[in-house]
């Protein structure tokens, strides 16, 4: 019986640690993924919010850097980009653990090591849901910062700086505290389907670099990379219509159903509306993903060996 109890404590307290570490390297994870990607990601909002402003990306970055800056255009929102992408990829990741270990157990495998890559899409599928309840505030509040000054000029008000604890404020006493969860639906849209192709992408890509023999773990972070860079492609290419959809909803502040704005915009706009900002968002994914995943897998290495799990 205290044989039972001790390996008891253990085992939960190694799931503790993993949990951790999950999270912790899941924030580290989503710090990078924001300073590599965040100009590209402006673009891309502005794009799919205001298409008739723009000519193309490259008219939207050059626009935006000669009227805005740097700081307060190509970065603007960067402040809640970090908060939105910590507390999604921390929550994530830590999630994508849990559901691993979930799965591990139904489907009787001894390690998460030895999950299927199906099986890694699942986890990142159910993960998904969890990390979309903390993602949606926090990006709406970037989505409409990025989009302000395109905002306060189709509403021919006067163009001032506000910041993210002023939006939200204003968010809150416009509409109330559930005010900030507006596009939840179309997040988690977005984001479940999403990250069963992200995580399997990931997965598959690992296992097809790695050589006879070789665990995906040890292909070295060049390979971790082009896994990571698959994996977030494959993302946006599955997930772009309802990205369009959400960054409408949450910048115009919409309060129709998703599917009928998403109805709406190819009846006035055409199909490929759903398709603005694209390039945009592949170029920055790229080294975006990348970015995350080696420190990511890095930082769980480090801190792995570190809490000896």
């Amino acid at each position: 019986m205290t044989l039972e109890v001790h390996e008891y404590t253990t085992d939960k307290l190694k799931h503790l640690k993993t949990g951790f570490i999950d999270f912790f390297a899941g924030s580290l994870g989503g710090i990078a993924l924001v300073y590599v990607g965040q100009p590209l990601d402006t673009v891309k909002v502005k794009m799919q919010t205001f298409p008739n402003m723009y000519s193309g990306m490259a008219n939207c970055f050059m626009k935006t850097l000669r009227t805005d800056g740097l700081a307060r255009g190509l970065y603007a929102g960067t402040l809640p980009a970090v908060v939105a992408n910590v507390a999604e990829n921390s929550v994530l990741f830590a999630a994508y653990g849990g559901c691993q270990q979930a799965i591990a157990r139904i489907t009787g495998k001894q390690n998460v090591k030895n999950l299927t890559i199906f099986d890694n899409a699942c986890a990142g599928f159910f993960a998904a849901f969890f990390s979309s309840l903390t993602l949606c505030p926090t990006e709406l509040i970037k989505c409409r910062l990025q989009a302000t000054r395109e905002l306060q000029s189709v509403q021919g008000g006067i163009r001032q700086y506000i910041s993210p604890w002023s939006l939200t404020k204003n968010i809150i006493r416009e509409n109330g505290f559930t005010g900030l969860f507006r596009g939840l639906s179309s997040t988690i849209a977005r984001e479940m389907p999403g990250y069963f192709f992200f995580f399997g992408g990931y997965e598959l890509t690992r296992t097809l670099l790695a050589k006879p023999g070789q665990s995906r773990d040890d292909i070295g972070w060049q390979k971790t990379m082009v896994a990571g860079a698959v994996g977030g492609s494959v993302l946006w290419l599955v997930i772009f219509p309802a990205d369009v959809v959400k960054s409408r909803i949450q910048v115009k502040n919409l309060r129709e159903p998703a599917l009928v704005i998403m109805k709406q915009v190819i009846r006035e706009e055409g199909v490929s509306a759903l398709y603005n900002g694209l390039k945009p968002t592949l170029i920055r994914t790229i080294p975006a993903t990348a970015t995350l995943f080696v420190t990511y897998e890095y930082t769980k290495k480090i801190m792995s060996s570190l809490l000896g799990v």
